[in-house]
């Protein structure tokens, strides 16, 4: 009995697994840490009472020290194109611009990009817990005579099922819009040489802050606590990324 040999393979019929590059490795990391972070979020949903009564005492403490100004400030911009433009300002503030910077660091200022990431994950993290014990409603919620203007003008219900399944909506505090627009602000800017980028970089949290009020999603104390949050979670990525170079 023969035998035939076996015919080589042909170069091109070899088995290739796709090789990860280590931007897709960025983005597949980043996304999982924020299914962690929205999972976290939305299994510590509080009740709504006691959501109302954290908001009764920021308000409380707002009007004690003179900052409450969300309802003033919603007024004067209902029936203006700029409440239209601040609607759409609090929807691409996380979904757009945010990783939009991401991705626009990475390709250009590598440690730029790496700062700010660790702010985010940083962030993300210390701020579970206070959105478990701490939930807020948010202004729109807090039955103190302001509106949804998001869901009112964009078409896009902030309060229909399918949209809180996706996000807590008791979690007003802190508020990582504006803290990550801060954030985000300042790595553009140190990241850029242009002055033009770098004032505009610098507008972008106070433009975001203002939105946030406007749309009735958050107080001025929440502002503060997000600004506060995003700091700690700078520091907290600074010292972890220190500390991972040390080991290596």
């Amino acid at each position: 009995m023969s035998t035939l040999p076996l015919p080589a393979p042909a170069p091109g019929a070899t088995l290739r697994v796709p090789r990860l590059t280590r931007g897709r490795i960025q983005v597949g990391v980043f996304l999982l840490a924020y299914l962690v972070y929205s999972v976290a979020r939305w299994l510590t949903v509080g009740e709504l009472p006691d959501a109302t009564a954290h908001a009764r005492w920021i308000v409380d403490v707002e009007k004690s020290t003179g900052v409450d100004i969300e309802a003033p400030v919603q007024a004067e911009f209902t029936g203006t194109v700029g409440l239209w433009i601040l609607n759409h300002v609090y929807l691409a503030a996380q979904l757009v611009v945010l990783p939009g910077a991401l991705i626009v660091l990475y390709k250009r200022s590598r440690p730029a990009y790496e700062r700010l990431r660790n702010t985010v994950l940083a962030t993300w993290l210390l701020s579970i817990p206070v959105y478990a014990l701490f939930p807020v409603a948010p202004p729109r919620l807090a039955g103190i005579g302001m509106v949804d203007t998001i869901t009112q003008q964009t078409g896009f219900a902030m309060d229909s099922k399918l949209t809180t399944s996706f996000y807590n909506e008791l979690a007003a505090v802190p508020s990582l819009h504006v803290g990550f627009a801060f954030a985000v602000g300042i790595a553009i800017a140190a990241a850029s040489s242009n002055r033009l980028v770098k004032v505009l970089a610098h507008l972008w949290g106070p433009i975001v802050a203002l939105a946030v009020v406007a749309t009735g999603n958050h107080y001025v104390f929440d502002i503060a606590a997000g600004m506060v949050a995003a700091a700690l979670g700078y520091g907290l990525g600074m010292l972890v990324a220190k500390g991972t170079k040390a080991i290596v």
